[in-house]
């Protein structure tokens, strides 16, 4: 049998646990508490993906994953559990990563073009209003249809303030423009570089091919993006792993459902993305997961309750691993219950209590069956993982970046001409169009001034020339008369 139709081993409890290939795009969640292993379940999850020739992505919020590219060993509990579940075939392996960073310190950097983004993941990045949304929609409008390019934040700034200084222009083809919404936008886009954003714009953009990448040896390459500094800003952070996700759904073609899937998304602290979400782009995120499936893409949530989700989108996640949960106090108590209405039930099995008693590593697990169908919750170990857990040091990680096949390429940075160049020509034609109006009119009223004057001139001349002569005239008769004409 092809290994890509065997469950791929995640837990052992009283029974081996898997999720299996052709089930992997149905989605799936990762939940617990802080420090109940969350993260290790996560690695175990994308090494076994990467086994059968899966691309993984995944973001490091915690700066610990980088130790995936290396084989383990390095933490005898891992011996240990091996040991416990027994698991023979068990081997220290290291798998093929790709390291990505928005600030390019990291790993090879992450861009996108404004355009590209749109103005509704851009409202939701720079925190607009109703109103303020709908000013930025006329603005991308008005940029596409004038054929100006929004690559990065200056053009983004040079289009607010052309629409904004052209405003009444404007108004009749594309509506009311407000200059208050225009001044919202530019203080918001400051806010955006003091975070560090400027870098997230720009070129050479991200080719998604390059995201589902293969090994020489079979292995699905697993990417990794740096988040732990870029998650100091969790807007910036939902909003990027937002887009990447989306731009997989336009980019990919429908494949039904694969014997594998095309790609595994992992998104970690997803209660990030629906934190203060508008109804508009919960619905775009809802609609998303629900049709990505159809392209092969699995999407694994990972965050601390299954409650942090919305209802449409926690339905769609069919691979399920609650770690433990804490019930301090009765809210507690209350998502405790909840968490466990969530799994197919198991009559040997008292969810509520297994919720707040699993120790870590230990887990309530449910995934489908061949038939698509949840099986019955159970209480499992997770398996170790064979990759290394303590990160690589930088001078590691840097090896690993520079003998990457993408190295070079997207540490280049390319500014072609765009909205900000064009708008910059503008300007400078149009103020040197009314610097020569200006002139000309100077000129013009020079010239009137100097005809002015010659003619003022002439006449003075003229007067002078008259007196001069009345005055030698005058001194020749009043000097003949008086004797002062001959000497």
């Amino acid at each position: 049998m092809d290994k890509t139709e065997n469950h791929l081993l995640i837990a052992k409890g009283e029974h081996t646990i898997g999720v299996l290939p052709k089930m992997a795009n149905r989605h799936g969640l990762i939940a617990g508490a802080t420090g109940t292993g969350k993260t290790v379940t996560l690695r175990v999850l994308a090494e076994a993906f990467s086994r059968i020739g899966v691309p993984v992505f995944m973001a490091d919020v915690k700066g610990d994953l980088s130790g995936i590219c290396q084989p383990g060993g390095d933490n005898p509990k891992v011996g240990e559990r091996v040991q416990t579940l027994g698991l023979d075939d068990f081997s220290f392996k290291g798998y093929p990563v790709v390291f990505w960073d928005v600030e390019g310190r990291q790993g090879h950097p992450v861009r996108t073009a404004i355009s590209e983004m749109g103005p509704l993941l851009l409202a939701r990045l720079l925190n607009l209003n109703d109103t303020q949304s709908g000013v930025l929609t006329l603005v991308f409008k008005i940029a596409d249809d004038n054929g100006l390019l929004l690559l990065d934040l200056k053009d983004l700034r040079a289009m607010l303030q052309y629409v904004g200084d052209q405003a009444q222009q404007f108004r009749t083809q594309y509506g009311n423009i407000s200059a208050a919404s225009i001044g919202a936008m530019q203080r918001s886009l400051l806010a955006l570089e003091h975070q560090g954003g400027e870098a997230l714009f720009g070129e050479p953009a991200l080719n998604f091919d390059d995201f589902l990448q293969t090994a020489p040896t079979g292995e699905g390459v697993i990417n990794i993006l740096a988040a732990d500094r870029l998650f100091n800003s969790p807007k910036v952070y939902a909003t990027l792993l937002l887009w990447l996700l989306s731009e997989l759904f336009e980019n990919l073609p429908e494949v039904g459902d694969p014997p594998k899937p095309t790609c595994i998304f992992f998104f970690d602290e997803a209660h990030l993305l629906f934190d203060d979400a508008p109804k508009i782009l919960l619905d775009k995120i809802e609609q998303v997961v629900r049709l990505i499936r159809s392209k092969g893409v699995g999407v694994y949530f990972v965050t601390q309750n299954p409650l942090d989700l919305p209802d449409a989108v926690l339905g769609q996640l069919g691979n399920r691993v609650q770690h433990a949960l804490r019930a301090f106090t009765p809210r507690d108590q209350k998502a405790v219950r909840a968490a466990a209405e969530t799994f197919r039930t198991n009559p040997k099995l008292k969810v509520v209590e297994a919720i707040t008693e699993l120790g870590v590593g230990e887990a309530l697990v449910s995934v489908l069956d061949p038939k698509g169908i949840p099986t019955p919750v159970e209480r499992a170990w997770i398996v170790p993982p064979q990759s290394r857990l303590t990160p690589l040091t930088d001078r590691e990680r840097q090896q690993v970046i520079r003998s990457s096949v993408l190295a070079g390429y997207y540490e280049r940075v390319i500014d072609r001409e765009s909205a900000y160049e064009i708008l910059q020509a503008k300007a400078s034609a149009a103020g040197a169009a009314v610097l020569e109006k200006a002139q000309e009119k100077q000129r013009a009223k020079e010239s009137a001034r100097t005809g002015k004057m010659i003619e003022s001139l002439a006449t003075s001349a003229a007067r002078s020339i008259g007196t001069q002569i009345g005055r030698q005239l005058g001194r020749g008769l009043l000097g003949t008369l008086f004797g002062w004409g001959k000497k």
